[in-house]
C-alpha cells in the first residue's frame, strides 16, 4: 500500500519509536469483527451458538472477532438481527459513553448506524434514542440498520447540528459525536480514501468538527456526557478539538477513560483513548469522553418542555378508528402485548408506536418517529418488517419456527413461497417466521403453504 509521504512524516512524529511496528501493520489484513444485539441475545447464550470461531473484543462486552472466511453477513443470524458486522475499534466510542436504560440519548452523526444499534439496544427498552445523520440518503441506511436490530424507542432525523440545537437544548442524558474525519485510520481497510486524503485532508475537517461539537454541547444537560471520537490519527482532529472545546465552553471537562493493554493515551497524556493497528487488532481510533458540570442549585437535570399538542386530533381519530378495522383487529389478537392507543398515531394510512416523551409535533425532518406497526392497504392491515423485528417469539400466537440448517430459512430471505411440512399448521392471517426463535419476518398462512411476506428490500442477495 503506497501511504502518502506528508502522511507519513506525521505518523513517524505520533508514533515514534515505534513508527516500524505501525508501518508494519499495514501489510496485515484488517480485523473482522461482529457486536451482538443485547436486545435480542446474550454473549452466553450466543457463544453457544455461534457457527464460527470467535473471540472477544477487550474494549466492549458485546464485541467479537471474527475468523476470516466467516462471512457473518451471509448468515441466517445477521438477518435475524443477533450482531451488527463492525470494525473491533470502532466499538469503543459507543461503550465508553455507557448508555443506561431510561436515558435520553443522541447519535449526532449516526449513519451508517454501527454505534447507534449499540446505543438504542444498551437502553434496553426504556428511554429513547435519536439518531441523526444531515444526509436523508445516508439516513435510509441507518433506519434500516435500526429496524433490522428491532430498536422501537428510537427516532431517526436528517438535520444539521445547529437545527436539531435550537429544539433540544438542555435535552440529552447522553451524546455522540463520531465526526466526518480524515479517515486515516481507515486507510488499510478502505484504500479508496487515501484520495480522499490527499484533496482533504486534517485541514479540511477541524472547522466542521468544532462547529458540530458546538452544537452538541448546548444539547447536554448538566451532568450529561459527551463522547467525540474519530477514525483518524491526526492531532488537530483529535487532542486539538478537545483542547480547543474545553477553552470554548468552561461547563465542560474531561472525564478520564480507563485503559485496556494496548491502547495509548493522547499526545500530551490526556486521558483519552487512541487505537493503534499495531497495538491492538483493529484499524484505529480516537475517543474522549467530557462532561457538562452541573451548576449551582440544580440535580443535573433541566425543564424539558414539550408542546402540549402531540398530533393533530384528526390523526389521533386516525387511531380510535382503528378499533373498528377488523383486519388489524384478528393482528392484534394474535399480537400478546398490550398496545398503548396514547402512544399510537396514524399519518398516511401508517401506524406508529412513538417512544415514550417523543413529540412528532417538533419541527424537524423526521425519516421514523419510533417504531411502525404497519400499514393500512385497502381496508387491510400488513404489519411492517420493523414490527417483526421488534418481537420475540412469545409475542406472537402463529410461529413458523425453522433451524438455521433448514433450507427453507435461505428461500424465505430470498422472497420465496414457504411449504409446510407434516405436523406444521395454521389458521389463516399472519405468521411469524423464526430462525432458531429468532424473528426474520412475516408470511400469511394459506392452504398447503405461507405466503412470503418478508420485505423485499431487505432479501438475501
Amino acid at each position: 500500500m503506497r501511504l502518502p509521504e506528508l502522511f507519513l512524516e506525521r505518523m513517524k512524529e505520533l508514533t515514534g519509536e515505534e513508527y516500524g511496528l505501525w508501518l508494519d501493520a499495514y501489510d496485515k489484513p484488517p480485523a473482522q469483527g461482529i457486536r451482538i444485539n443485547p436486545e435480542k441475545i446474550t454473549p452466553e447464550k450466543w457463544e453457544k451458538i455461534c457457527p464460527w470461531e470467535i473471540h472477544r473484543v477487550l474494549w466492549n462486552k458485546n464485541g467479537y472477532y471474527c475468523q476470516p472466511g466467516s462471512h457473518p453477513a451471509k448468515d441466517a443470524y445477521y438477518y435475524a438481527g443477533l450482531y451488527y458486522v463492525q470494525e473491533p475499534s470502532a466499538m469503543a466510542p459507543a461503550a465508553v459513553l455507557s448508555v443506561q436504560p431510561g436515558e435520553r440519548v443522541l447519535d449526532l452523526c449516526a449513519a451508517p448506524g454501527g454505534k447507534s444499534t449499540q446505543l438504542g439496544a444498551d437502553l434496553l427498552g426504556r428511554g429513547f434514542l435519536v439518531a441523526n445523520d444531515i444526509s436523508p440518503s445516508r439516513g435510509k441506511a441507518l433506519l434500516k440498520n435500526l429496524e433490522m436490530a428491532g430498536l422501537s424507542n428510537i427516532c431517526v432525523t436528517a438535520e444539521p447540528p445547529q437545527k436539531l440545537a435550537q429544539v433540544f437544548e438542555g435535552y440529552f442524558d447522553k451524546i455522540l459525536v463520531d465526526g466526518p474525519c480524515s479517515g486515516e485510520g481507515m486507510f488499510r481497510k478502505e484504500p479508496e480514501l487515501i484520495k480522499s486524503w490527499m484533496n482533504q485532508g486534517p485541514e479540511h475537517y477541524v472547522p466542521l468538527q468544532r462547529e458540530i461539537l458546538t452544537s452538541a454541547v448546548k444539547m447536554l444537560i448538566p451532568g450529561g456526557r459527551l463522547v467525540y471520537s474519530t477514525c483518524t490519527f491526526s492531532r488537530e482532529e483529535n487532542e486539538g478539538n478537545v483542547e480547543w472545546l474545553l477553552d470554548q465552553e468552561p461547563d465542560l471537562e474531561m472525564v478520564p477513560i480507563p485503559a485496556f493493554s494496548g491502547v495509548k493515551r493522547g499526545v500530551n497524556g490526556q486521558p483519552v483513548l487512541r487505537l493503534y493497528p499495531h497495538m491492538v487488532f483493529g484499524e484505529g481510533h480516537f475517543v474522549a469522553l467530557l462532561e457538562k458540570k452541573k451548576t449551582s442549585g440544580t440535580d443535573g437535570l433541566t425543564v424539558r418542555e414539550t408542546p402540549k399538542k402531540r398530533w393533530e386530533l384528526s390523526e389521533k381519530s386516525e387511531v380510535l378508528s382503528l378499533e373498528k378495522d377488523s383486519d388489524f383487529k384478528d393482528w392484534e389478537r394474535l399480537y400478546s402485548r398490550p398496545l398503548d392507543r396514547e402512544r399510537m398515531m396514524v399519518r398516511q394510512g401508517q401506524i406508529y408506536l412513538l417512544p415514550e416523551k417523543l413529540n412528532p409535533a417538533w419541527k424537524l425532518r423526521f425519516l421514523r418517529t419510533g417504531l411502525l406497526l404497519g400499514t393500512i392497504k385497502k381496508n387491510r392491515f400488513e404489519p411492517s418488517q420493523a414490527m417483526a423485528m421488534a418481537l420475540k417469539k412469545e409475542d406472537f400466537a402463529q410461529c413458523l419456527c425453522l433451524d438455521r440448517e433448514d433450507e427453507r430459512v435461505i428461500r424465505y430471505l430470498k422472497g420465496e413461497s414457504i411449504f409446510l411440512k407434516e405436523g406444521e399448521s395454521f389458521l389463516k392471517g399472519w405468521v411469524l417466521v423464526c430462525v432458531d426463535g429468532f424473528p426474520l419476518g412475516w408470511a400469511k398462512a394459506g392452504g398447503s403453504g405461507l405466503k412470503n411476506k418478508y420485505y423485499p428490500g431487505w432479501r438475501w442477495q
